[in-house]
């Protein structure tokens, strides 16, 4: 949109600096979302992170970056529980090649740690490679945060994933027992410490609550294969559905509402999706949602 449009559109008529013009126009343009397909998981992560501006627009030169996949199962790999491995390889690749100091992969697992590291294959997938820490969460590192939220009003959250310059959100694509799908806004559960059942007692708004707080710069789904029952757990590779897509998106209310329609629901059918966008928090309606191939 130029500034002749912008003003006939929103009926501005003063005059302003050419930066104020870009900023108010960019907040008009619909939320993004990236879908690519294909067998090569490496490539089509590489294709979506691409065509929402590539990492370069989210990593600078020394950053310390927090890659936060879903490992929070002792699965393997093809039942759907935890993010493809070779998803977040490339996208730690990705961080590294764009000049990130250091980028971090973790997660508050719910089983046993060491071996949902291990099982995931994520932890060997990142063995090895310079700049990188894939460790188990070290419980004295979350700290209390103030978040004056609807239903929380503080929680202990790792300070790793706070300190970070910049904080990518890799979840899979799955279902939920309780919230009927675990996507982008959920994924954030794995950097909260406490008592996280609690927060089971108003689920969407506690996690509209935590995501107000800390907001992912992007946020790439793992839908190459997507578990369709039975979740978060899941174990039963009848219940796995293979898509080969991988979604990005700076916008994770827009990105979980478009893989909302992997699974044949709509975005108003999650009541998470529902409440991170009566909060604020992003984009839900798909008429809305510019959708793009890469």
């Amino acid at each position: 949109m130029d500034r002749r449009t912008f003003i006939k559109a929103t009926g501005t008529a003063v005059l302003l600096a050419p930066t104020l013009i870009k900023e108010a126009c960019a907040a008009h343009e619909p939320s993004l979302v990236a879908v690519a397909e294909g067998a090569d998981y490496a490539a089509i992560t590489r294709r979506a992170i691409n065509a929402v501006g590539g990492m370069k627009k989210f990593v600078k030169p020394g950053d310390v970056v927090v890659v936060k996949p879903n490992i929070g199962w002792d699965r393997s790999s093809e039942l759907a529980a935890n993010t493809h491995p070779l998803v977040v390889k490339t996208v730690v690749e990705e961080c590294l090649a764009a000049g990130a100091k250091k980028v971090k992969v973790f997660d508050n697992t719910c089983n046993d740690s060491r071996r949902c590291y291990v099982n995931s294959g994520i932890e060997g997938a990142l063995k090895g490679m310079k700049g990188v820490e894939c460790k188990q969460i070290e419980t004295e590192r979350f700290k209390k945060v103030t978040l004056n939220g609807q239903f929380l009003k503080e929680w202990e959250l790792y300070d790793e994933a706070l300190s970070a310059n910049v904080y990518i959100n890799v979840p899979v694509a799955k279902h939920h027992g309780l919230s009927k799908l675990t996507l982008g806004l959920k994924n954030v559960m794995g950097i909260m410490g406490g008592s996280r059942g609690f927060i089971h007692r108003n689920l969407d708004v506690a996690l509209a609550d935590v995501n107000a707080h800390v907001k992912s710069h992007l946020t790439i789904i793992d839908a190459t294969r997507i578990l369709t029952a039975h979740g978060p757990q899941g174990g039963n590779i009848a219940d796995v559905k293979v898509l080969n897509k991988v979604i990005a998106s700076t916008d994770t209310v827009a990105a979980d509402a478009f893989a909302t329609t992997l699974f044949g629901l709509k975005p108003s059918d999650i009541a998470v999706t529902v409440a991170a966008y009566k909060r604020g928090l992003g984009e839900m309606n798909l008429s809305k949602i510019k959708v793009v191939t890469a």
